[in-house]
């Protein structure tokens, strides 16, 4: 592996690739750390103490945005409007026809539909940066209090005018870095921002852990409680990179074709199935659902109500409801992004059957049993790789962020970084991540 990066930077575009990626991953860590006008740094640290109980969709924005959303930076919202956006657009594709046929025209169609995704990105930063504005003028709405998050004597209107602006801003720019690591970085550049975020929030929870390794204090941690927690993290990561990497490869065969006197098809291919088609997003929609009830009742200053989420909030309520959400959005989506008719449509297209079975319909229906045995392993899977973490840490009481969704992300985007630098090694004659044989680089190359 380190003969590997030494071989990438060897490589002349891919070593400007590379150092393109890291400065730009560098200027968004900087704007992570720069806070809006009008915010008084100390009180706000006090408004989201009094928030912290509640998690759900705040901490997974905090994830997203690498703690820029508890400073309530310039970069507080970070990416989540244009995954939000992007999200809205993929469902919306299902059901409006004029977006289907857009998605079907390559990259014209393409370009078109992230063009609308940009302008829903502004616009949904521009309803939250609203809401937020009026969050923090009116802290009692979410549980927290009079705390006075805004300095004195800074008009509201001012103050939401500058807020909206400056989160639009802040995410049109993060938008942008994107795009620019995408076309002319490594990687997908939307990818790696959040994957930057959440690595660098790992520094200060290892930190925080050993700290209290070393504590002398009552609820210190012991060692075998630390090793434990490493133990089971790297046998999950280990399982993360086993399940994403998982294909069920249903084999297809091309017919021959002659086309004056050249001989087209014949050979034998598959159709992968990825086991977790749907990726991190079930967990998402899952974690949005579930605390919504717990916003509410924060906001809803009833006895019948707060009794009523305290009951489904305790274990194991909470945890059942949580399973379930993820797996039910987990054949959602896969049933919303994978339409097998399609797939089968085009293999029979093309002149592609599936050995044994009719093309059309019979090769429609075998594809969804397949997708649908396959989406179950998928979906227990994300639900307990979203559960095991957050259980584990609350009975060994390791004082570490660590989840399912950080896990699936940091995974699944470090899988797809090297896969693209190791595209480029072996296009070069370099030995890539992944060696098959020993391959020499080309003089003159």
């Amino acid at each position: 592996m380190l003969s590997a990066f030494q071989n990438a930077f060897k490589i002349p575009d891919l070593r400007k690739r590379i150092i393109f990626t890291l400065l730009l991953l560098a200027v968004l860590r900087l704007g992570a750390h720069v806070t809006m006008p009008g915010i008084d740094d100390e009180q706000l640290t006090h408004f989201f103490g009094k928030l912290a109980p509640q998690g759900g969709v705040l901490q997974l924005y905090d994830l997203f945005a690498g703690r820029a959303f508890s400073q309530m930076t310039i970069f507080a919202l970070g990416i989540q409007p244009y995954i939000s956006a992007s999200i809205i657009l993929q469902l919306l594709t299902v059901v409006i026809p004029y977006l289907e046929r857009l998605s079907k025209e390559g990259p014209t169609g393409q370009k078109k539909i992230t063009q609308y995704t940009r302008y829903g990105t502004v616009i949904l930063a521009a309803v939250q940066g609203a809401g937020i504005s009026m969050a923090l003028r009116n802290p009692g709405y979410l549980g927290a209090g009079d705390i006075q998050v805004i300095h004195a004597g800074i008009p509201p209107a001012a103050f939401m005018f500058v807020t909206i602006v400056t989160l639009m801003a802040g995410t049109t720019f993060v938008m942008w870095l994107g795009e620019q690591i995408s076309e002319r970085g490594i990687g997908n550049g939307i990818s790696l921002i959040i994957f930057a975020n959440i690595v660098a929030r790992v520094p200060n929870g290892a930190i925080n852990m050993f700290k209290s390794l070393f504590s002398t204090t009552e609820g210190s941690l012991e060692l075998v409680q630390v090793l434990i927690f490493l133990a089971v993290v790297v046998a999950i990561i280990m399982g993360v990179i086993f399940m994403t990497l998982g294909t069920r490869k249903i084999p297809v065969q091309y017919a021959k074709r002659v086309v004056g006197r050249k001989v087209y098809g014949g050979q034998m291919t598959h159709l992968p199935l990825r086991v977790n088609q749907a990726g991190v997003i079930p967990i998402i929609f899952a974690i949005t659902i579930i605390s919504f009830p717990t916003t509410l009742a924060r906001m809803v200053p009833s006895a019948i109500v707060q009794d009523i989420v305290g009951y489904f909030s305790r274990w194991p309520m909470y945890h059942i409801m949580y399973a379930v959400l993820i797996i039910f959005f987990t054949y959602f989506y896969t049933a919303v992004t994978t339409n097998p008719v399609d797939l089968a449509d085009n293999m029979k297209k093309y002149g592609g059957f599936i050995p044994g079975i009719r093309p059309g319909k019979s090769t429609a229906e075998y594809i969804d049993r397949a997708l649908t045995r396959i989406t179950l392993v998928g979906a227990f899977f994300l639900a307990g790789v979203a559960l095991t973490p957050y259980i584990l840490s609350e009975h060994l009481g390791v004082p570490i962020s660590f989840g399912g969704t950080p896990l699936l992300i940091v995974v699944g985007v470090g899988l797809d970084t090297m896969q693209q630098i190791e595209s480029h090694l072996i296009m070069r004659h370099y030995e890539g991540f992944l060696k098959k044989g020993k391959l020499r680089p080309r003089r003159g190359r």
